[in-house]
């Protein structure tokens, strides 16, 4: 299983289009994990429980798993569209 710490292992968005998760950071700082669907995701307090949430989604698999490229700012669908129910 490849460890969490080697932040090298996630490739920016550019050269990674087929992962599965994206991760970075919203306008507020938090870090954002989200799909290619826009069906699984999260917001997180930091980068690493966001590397966790999506190692653990795709079974520890680092080509599934890119960085937004700087300056890509991310929004996690469900806050944007106002749910109120998110587990």
């Amino acid at each position: 299983m490849p460890s969490l710490q080697s932040a090298s292992a996630i490739e920016p968005l550019q050269r990674q289009g087929s992962a599965r998760f994206t991760i970075g950071q919203d306008r507020n700082g938090c870090w954002v994990v989200q799909d290619r669907q826009g069906l699984v995701g999260g917001v997180f307090i930091s980068e690493h429980a966001a590397r966790h949430f999506a190692a653990d989604e795709c079974d520890h698999k680092p080509e599934q798993i890119c960085r937004a490229a700087d300056g890509i700012v991310l929004q996690f669908g469900a806050l944007e569209r106002g749910e109120k129910e998110i587990h």
